[in-house]
Formats: structure tokens, sequence, C-alpha cells
């Protein structure tokens, strides 16, 4: 793969814009083919040994930057990218809209397909010029086994109504986990699925439900324009991609209350603090009523990470893999979101296992003990390396008696 290959493609685009409108969207369409055809390559470059990376990052003065198990290298042999470069690969990405957007606001989020892969994409201005970050999706949906997930929580998907949260840090597999959950639901209930992304990542092809997938920009201004549409669109699931202004949690929240099932996402590390990082958007007279509300409609909470498996050595690849801070609704549970004494929910996630809950940690002793990850990582996010070693000490009295146990 020659890098050179986008400056030739912007040298096409320059020639390209002396013609008529046919002979420019002609233009536009055959450099669009070729750079994706060039990011295909990128996205499926091998990387010391058999690694595939997740997403390429193109900005002027750098090599073409991998991100590979959680890590960014340059691609090898590749030359430093003219700033035309990018800019032809980020002209062939934007349509109009994305044009005029990335001129009014500086950057523009989007996704499409092209050859048969789909990719997400952010063209950004930066220092006078752009840099442009393309993320791989994966075509194929993953089970929660296969993710690291227990099974159980796919009983979340035959709920009638209610909240669920799905949280973590960027690039922790929010929305594939999202996306295991809609799949199943696709698969099992004859209902109507609205979905509302920023941008749609995963396609769901209606099988016994239909699915309707609206995206922020093409179909919709925002989340909460499209969220108060849906509830007059007859929905049984709505999925919100991420609940980020208080116009949109509160409409969320309003939609499981009256007989919706609504799947979402938020940024928070723990069971905790997604909680209450939702009632901390709201203003302090209104987050008794908040606190009531969500004690009322919420289900379930999954907080998740991933981190960096413990290295095999040589030139194996040096997986992610996920861990996973699980809350479920119970009376207890509601009453102390309701009273607003969240922090004892700690001790509620360390008492629930039977329930299906866990804490961090729990999960964390649990990898640590099947030798998926090093004790450094695991101390790195437990609370505390005491609480860690309490739990993994825990878990070494109960082996005996699990061993026969199907792992999950």
């Amino acid at each position: 793969m020659r890098p050179a290959s986008c400056g030739e493609l912007g040298g096409q685009a320059a020639g390209g814009r002396s013609g008529g409108p046919h002979s420019r969207s002609e233009a536009r369409r055959r450099r669009l083919s070729t750079e994706f055809s060039t990011a295909v390559e990128f996205s499926q470059t091998r990387v010391q040994g058999t690694w595939r990376s997740t997403d390429l990052h193109l900005a002027p003065g750098v090599p073409a930057l991998l991100r590979v198990e959680g890590r960014l290298l340059p691609l090898p042999g590749g030359a430093a990218l003219e700033a035309e470069q990018v800019e032809a690969l980020a002209d062939a990405v934007l349509a109009e809209r994305g044009r005029s957007e990335l001129a009014r606001s500086g950057s523009v989020d989007g996704a499409l397909t092209h050859a048969g892969v789909r990719f997400r994409f952010n063209v950004a201005r930066r220092q006078g010029g752009l840099s442009v970050a393309l993320r791989r999706l994966e075509d194929a949906f993953t089970s929660l086994a296969e993710l690291g997930l227990p099974e159980s929580l796919y009983a979340l998907c035959e709920l009638p109504d209610g909240l669920v949260l799905v949280s973590g840090p960027t690039g922790s597999g929010k929305s594939t986990t999202l996306a295991s959950l809609i799949h199943r639901i696709n698969q099992t209930r004859p209902c109507h699925v609205v979905t509302i992304e920023d941008p749609v990542e995963y396609v769901h092809p209606p099988q016994r439900a239909l699915v309707n997938q609206r995206e922020v920009g093409p179909d919709t201004p925002d989340f909460n324009t499209a969220l108060v549409a849906s509830l007059r669109q007859d929905p049984d699931v709505i999925l919100v991609g991420e609940i980020r202004d208080l116009d949109t949690i509160r409409t969320a929240i309003t939609a499981a209350e009256t007989g919706h099932l609504v799947f979402t996402t938020v940024h928070a590390g723990d069971c905790v603090s997604s909680i209450e990082r939702l009632v901390a958007v709201f203003p302090a007279d209104e987050q008794g009523g908040v606190r009531r509300q969500l004690a009322l409609v919420l289900r379930a909470v999954i907080a998740q990470h991933l981190l960096p498996a413990r290295d095999a050595g040589g030139d194996a690849p040096r997986r992610r893999v996920l861990v996973s801070e699980i809350l479920r609704s119970t009376p207890a549970v509601a009453n102390l979101i309701a009273s607003g004494k969240s922090s004892q929910l700690y001790s509620t996630l360390e008492t629930g296992a039977a329930l299906g809950m866990q804490t961090l940690e729990h999960d964390l002793a649990r990898l640590l003990q099947a030798g998926r990850i090093e004790r450094a990582t695991a101390e790195l996010l437990a609370k505390s390396p005491q609480l860690l070693e309490d739990r993994l000490r825990l878990l070494e009295r109960r082996a005996p008696t699990r061993r026969t146990g199907r792992q999950r």
C-alpha cells in the first residue's frame, strides 16, 4: 500500500473541479471510492503479527496512525502526510451538508459504508488544516458472552418498560454492548424499535422486529427532537445513543415512565456515578424529584471498561478484555436512589451476586484469577488494592466448588 495514493487523488480532485456539476459529482464519486479503498487497506493493515487496527488517524505532517489494541502506532513505512492529502480524503468523505457543517462548527461526525465496510468518521479543523479520524465498524454482531458479559443480561431485552444505562469511558465498547442487546430484541420480539444515534454504527435489518434507525444530522437535528418525535411513532423499544443534556435526559425518563423500554449510554466510570451524573444535570431544586423518577424507572446499569490483556509474549496479539460492574433494580436499590443514598449502593452491589449484580473489583478479581490481565492493570482500576485482594481471596476460597461451572 502506498500512502501517496491520497496525494495522487488530491490531484484528481483538483482537476475534477474544473468541469460542470456532473463532472464534479463524478470526480467526487471516483475520489470517494479510491480514498476509502485506501482507508480500508489502512484499517486492515497487519501490525506486529496478526493484529488489525480499529481506528485510523490522518493529520498533516505525520504518518497515518493506527490504533491497535488500544495503542496508537504509526503505519509501518508510512511517510508524513501532506495537508493536501488529508484534505482530499476529508472532501471525499463529506457531502454538501457535511462541508457546510464543518465551516459552521469546525467538526463533523458521520458514518458511511464503502465496499461493504462501514466507517464512523470525524473531520475537524486544526491549526489551519484538517484532521480525519476513521473507525472501522464491525459488520457482525457479537454475543454478550463473546464480549465478556453475563448472558443473564439478555433478560433486559424482555422487559416491557424502564431505563437501562450502559456507561463507561469513550472507547469502552458501549455501542457494541447496546448493539448486542438490540440484535437480540430484533431476533426474538415482534415489536417496534426506534434508534437515535450519532452516527448510526450497527445496521439492524428488520427480523422479528421493525427497526427504524435515525441519525442525528441527516434524519433529525438533535437527540431530543428525535426522542420526542419517537413517542408519537408507537415504539416499544427506544435506543438513544447518548443522553448528554437536560432535555434529552428528561424526555428519556418520561419515555420510560410511559411504558417504553429505553436503552442509552452515559460517560461514567461505575454504576453509582452513572446515576449521579444524570441527577447532577438537573437544577438543585429538581434533583429530589428526578431521583424519585429514576428509582421508579431504572432497571439496570452496566458500567464497563476495556483493559489490556496479559502479555502473551512474542508476536502474539495483546487483545483487550472487558471488565464490568452491574447494578440491577430491586426495591432496596430503588429506595436508596430515591432517598439520595447512592453511596450505599456499593454495599448492595457487594451482596447482590445472586440477583446478577457485581462490582468492578469482583470482575477484576475474576479476570486476574483466570490469568487474563496483569495485577498492575487491575489495581489501577480498583477502588483500592486491598479491596481487590479481598475479592481475589474470596474467589480462591470458592474455586473448588465453582471449577465445574461454565465460564461466562
